[in-house]
């Protein structure tokens, strides 16, 4: 773990491959370890990967203040450039490819290409808008509800329902256990009031969005407005969930590698 200082943080990062720069961000509540982890292998083999930790979650240390996708987005920056990894493909999972429309339309020279996985424009539709003030409600009065709704909207049915009842219950109690509950609150603010819509219509680099046909988090609608909104982008469906890169990694990493190296030929 590295780490790199910024304004009021303290950046954590991970550095794992060789070659050109490849900057995966993660999710609400997630971290470079626990969205990422199980992909640097495959990625590593082509790509120098760097995973920030972003306010909020993992090893990054602030000062506590509100959010804005702006501030995460210097925490990244300052992370991919400490890593010596710039200019980078990015990768941006949820709140974290709101993070990274936001940096790929501010700082063009520094992005190649870019992949939007769970990727939504605002949180202003009343359904998101429900589900995020749901989530707050859990993390002040019932963390343990909390971490089983996020397996039950996160998985798909079928493989939620293949854990078995032993493995969903240690997969709640372990997010229960592990999540930094406060950090998730702060993120789900910005959730809540996040809007990229503006930066989304001045991106002009290579965008491949993803979109998750059994997605009850961030609906497939969500995914496909955001491909319309940038010039150019390439829309493509994955029959999975939100969670789609630990669902099924193999299918998501397919998709990346293709997308990302066809560019350089």
């Amino acid at each position: 773990m590295k780490t790199v200082e910024i304004a009021d943080a303290r950046v954590a990062y991970r550095v794992d491959g060789a070659g050109p720069g490849l900057v995966l961000v993660h999710g609400t509540g997630g971290n470079g370890e626990t969205n990422w982890g199980h992909l640097v292998p495959e990625l590593a083999r082509h790509w120098t990967v760097v995973r920030p930790d972003y306010s909020g979650s993992g090893e990054t240390r602030d000062t506590g203040g509100t959010l804005s996708v702006q501030h995460l987005a210097a925490e990244v920056l300052a992370a991919a450039e400490a890593a010596g990894a710039t200019p980078f493909d990015l990768v941006g999972f949820s709140l974290g490819a709101a993070v990274a429309m936001q940096i790929a339309a501010d700082h063009p020279h520094l992005v190649r290409r870019v992949v939007l996985l769970g990727a939504f424009l605002d949180g202003a539709d009343p359904r998101q808008q429900m589900q995020f003030g749901l989530w707050n409600d859990l993390i002040r009065t019932d963390r343990e509800a909390m971490a089983r709704l996020v397996l039950l909207t996160g998985f798909s049915p079928v493989f939620l329902s293949s854990l078995g009842h032993g493995g969903i219950s240690e997969a709640a109690a372990a997010i229960a256990a592990e999540t930094d509950w406060a950090g998730i609150a702060r993120q789900v603010d910005l959730d809540l009031s996040v809007d990229v819509a503006e930066a989304a219509r001045r991106m002009d680099k290579p965008v491949l969005v993803i979109g998750r046909t059994h997605d009850h988090m961030v609906p497939p609608d969500e995914a496909r407005s955001v491909a319309a909104a940038i010039p150019g982008a390439r829309y493509v469906d994955l029959p999975t969930s939100h969670l789609a890169a630990i669902e099924q990694p193999g299918a998501f990493t397919e998709l990346l590698r293709e997308f990302l190296l066809e560019e350089q030929h």
